[in-house]
C-alpha cells in the first residue's frame, strides 16, 4: 500500500529544515499547484518550540458532539491500534473531526498521547481539539490542532485508514508529513530526496543574499547582479 520508506538519515534532514524552506524547495519541481499541499492557518502548532515533526500519516475520522452509535469506550480501539502499527515509523496520527463545528471535544490528551507514543507515533495533526497541554508537552508528543477543549465530549473514532482533509489539505495514509511552528504540509515522497538537497541549496542562496543586504558595500546594482547570477545557475530562484 505504501511506497518504500525513506532512509532515517533523510527523515532526520527534514527534522532540521523548516517547513518554509521545504515548501520553497517543493515549488521548484512543479509537481503540484503552489496553493496546495499545506494546511491553512486553522491548523496550528500547539507546541511551536518543538522541532519539526516528520512522519508517515496514519489517518482516522472522529466525532465528538454526539454519542457513538454503539459502544461507549473512549479509549479501547485495538482495531485502530493494529492499523496504526501497519504504517511505517515514524508515524503521525492524522485525525479529521467531521462534526459541523469541529473541536467541541478533544480526542487526544495525556492518556491518548502516551498510548500513541507507545505505538511509535511522533505526533498528532487534527482539525479538532486537544487537551491536557502541560502533561502532553512533558511527554514530548507534538500536536497540531484547531483548538483546545477541556472535555473529550463524545469523542470517538468511527472509521480509519482512508483519506482525510484538514484545513484544506488532503492527506492519504502513508503520506509524508512535516510540521513546525509555521504549519503542516505533505512532502511528495517521489521527490523527497531531491527536495532536501534543493532546500539546502536555497538556504545557501538566502544566506548570501542576507549577507549582501548587511554588507557595507551593498548597492542595488550588486543585489541585481547577485540575483541574476543565482538565476543563471538554477532553474528557480529561492522563494521567501
Amino acid at each position: 500500500m505504501n511506497p518504500e520508506s525513506l532512509s532515517p538519515e533523510l527523515l532526520g534532514e527534514f527534522r532540521k529544515l523548516s517547513t518554509c524552506v521545504v515548501a520553497s524547495a517543493i515549488e521548484t519541481f512543479d509537481v503540484r499547484l503552489r496553493n496546495t499541499g499545506f494546511a491553512s492557518s486553522s491548523i496550528r502548532s500547539i507546541f511551536p518550540e518543538f522541532p519539526p515533526l516528520v512522519g508517515y500519516a496514519a489517518t482516522a475520522r472522529i466525532r465528538t458532539a454526539d454519542p457513538p452509535m454503539e459502544g461507549h469506550s473512549y479509549y479501547a480501539r485495538p482495531d485502530w491500534w493494529q492499523y496504526i502499527s501497519m504504517i511505517p515509523e515514524p508515524r503521525v496520527v492524522v485525525i479529521q473531526d467531521t462534526d459541523s463545528q469541529p473541536g467541541l471535544g478533544a480526542f487526544v490528551g495525556e492518556v491518548h498521547a502516551n498510548i500513541l507514543l507507545a505505538l511509535g507515533c511522533a505526533g498528532l495533526v487534527t482539525n479538532g481539539a486537544v487537551r491536557d497541554l502541560p502533561a502532553v508537552h512533558a511527554s514530548g508528543f507534538q500536536m497540531f490542532g484547531g483548538n483546545v477543549s477541556m472535555s473529550h465530549g463524545y469523542a470517538h473514532v468511527f472509521d480509519f485508514g482512508g483519506s482525510v482533509e484538514l484545513g484544506g489539505l488532503k492527506i492519504n495514509p502513508g503520506d509524508l508529513i512535516q510540521g513546525d511552528m509555521h504549519g503542516v504540509q505533505t512532502i511528495p515522497r517521489g521527490i523527497a530526496a531531491r527536495v532536501a538537497s534543493v532546500a539546502h541549496d536555497i538556504l545557501r542562496k538566502r544566506k548570501a543574499l542576507v549577507e549582501l543586504c548587511h554588507s557595507k558595500d551593498f548597492t542595488v546594482a550588486k543585489l541585481n547582479e547577485t540575483l541574476q547570477s543565482m538565476e543563471s545557475n538554477s532553474t528557480k530562484l529561492p522563494n521567501k
